[in-house]
């Protein structure tokens, strides 16, 4: 028998040969699970606020649009939150400011419930925006740093399933406790909202369990080094760092790119259940179909955009299909057809997200990649944030929901080719 059938398989061979799952270390999982909770915290405390508009129009006498701007503020101060969380994660590690974050956004949701007038609540859900901006800042860029380069896009989109994870759970929520809530409370929907107190003891996991990133770790120690040397870079504010000349246009470009898949998410999504209470319809069911066909989706794709599509052609292909699943999902009158109308966008067209996180990190440097991602991510979500307030504003002015969901998704996925003049980021490296 020759030396070759002896020899033992390399490392990378037999890790190789292994089942994915069996491919990530543990100090990955805990990397990843903690800030797949944490988004599905964040989506949770956000989404339910879609399901009690109607009771604080009636709570506080105010018209559609500045209910949607509920929506909006909390969008908006995201901004503020990612790029203040994204640059503490450069500077001090992403684990410090994903534990605050978390801790943050579960104080203001659960705040919310205690308002005693549309001006106080408007207020609060703009400080719980702070966090919700934060827990993505520091969080993503903890994932895809401790991760394998090959199991990027699959981590990717898994963790942006998070999002619909909170969404179903908020549906849940509402279709079983607000019931039981309104015979216990004057106003049920502060109940909703106080119950985003108990995520917040789950920093205390992160705290314990989760490692920092191994690749911000290694830049510290290169910095340290190049210090004691006399060849350290001059300080520099991360946040200003990604508006530098070789940054410049990767800010503005991957901020569109997010920006148009926020335009088309909030266009099909924050009056959704509206539509259906609206119509007379249970939002459970609808709700369900579509976030497990967002759930399934974003992985699928996510997984998709790590073979020859890439990026770019993943994101391409959900917006088409997406698009084309619109009849169904808000003009079918059949109910087993707008059933599938739901599973199909959420499929289809919340697919593109599956490879947002992904992306955006590969685009930055590691020495901006909290506050680069942060910023543009969030910069995006304020775009979006135009949505809900523009959507409920044309409702007060007599355009029917339906067509002004389908018009505003439309142009949305029309304007998510931008991604085409960025390049595919496909396999990049994440080094120090």
């Amino acid at each position: 028998m020759s030396s070759e059938s002896n020899a033992l398989p390399s490392p990378a061979e037999a890790t190789a040969d292994r089942p994915w799952y069996r491919q990530v270390t543990r100090d990955q999982w805990h990397a990843f699970r903690a800030v797949f909770v944490a988004w599905i915290v964040a989506s949770f405390d956000f989404n339910i606020l879609a399901f009690i508009l109607i009771d604080i129009q009636q709570s506080y006498t105010v018209d559609r649009a500045l209910a949607g701007a509920l929506g909006t503020v909390t969008l908006l101060m995201r901004l503020v939150g990612g790029t203040v969380s994204g640059t503490l994660s450069d500077r001090w590690g992403r684990k410090v400011p994903l534990i605050l974050s978390l801790l943050w956004l579960s104080l203001f949701a659960c705040l919310s419930g205690f308002s005693t007038s549309y001006t106080m609540l408007f207020a609060l859900r703009a400080l719980f925006g702070l966090g919700m901006g934060g827990v993505w800042a520091a969080g993503m860029p903890l994932v895809f740093e401790h991760w394998p380069t090959r199991l990027r896009g699959l981590a990717s989109g898994m963790m942006l399933g998070g999002w619909y994870w909170g969404y179903l759970f908020a549906a849940a929520t509402f279709e079983f406790a607000y019931p039981l809530l309104g015979e216990m409370a004057d106003s049920p929907w502060r109940a909703l909202l106080w119950l985003a107190a108990v995520p917040a003891l789950f920093a205390l996991w992160i705290r314990r369990y989760v490692t920092e990133s191994p690749v911000w770790l290694a830049r510290q120690r290169q910095l340290h080094e190049a210090h004691l040397a006399g060849m350290s870079p001059a300080s520099r504010p991360s946040v200003m760092r990604i508006f530098a000349p070789d940054l410049r246009v990767t800010t503005l470009q991957t901020t569109l790119v997010i920006g148009s898949f926020m335009c088309l998410y909030y266009s099909v999504n924050f009056w959704y259940p509206t539509f259906l209470r609206d119509a007379g319809r249970p939002t459970l069911p609808y709700l369900t179909a579509f976030n497990l066909g967002a759930i399934a989706g974003t992985t699928m794709w996510g997984m998709l955009s790590e073979g020859r599509l890439g990026r770019r052609g993943a994101a391409t292909v959900t917006v088409l299909l997406g698009i084309a699943s619109l009849p169904m999902y808000l003009h079918a009158t059949d109910p087993l057809v707008l059933g599938a109308g739901a599973l199909c966008m959420g499929f289809f067209g919340m697919g593109i997200w599956g490879m947002a996180p992904a992306y955006t990190s590969e685009r930055f440097p590691t020495e901006v990649r909290g506050v680069g991602p942060g910023f543009c991510y969030h910069a995006a979500a304020a775009f979006g944030a135009m949505m809900p307030t523009l959507l409920g504003t044309l409702q007060d002015r007599g355009f029917v929901l339906v067509d002004a969901m389908s018009i505003a998704m439309i142009a949305s996925g029309l304007a998510a080719m931008v991604i085409w003049l960025g390049p595919e980021t496909r396999g990049r490296e994440l080094t120090p």
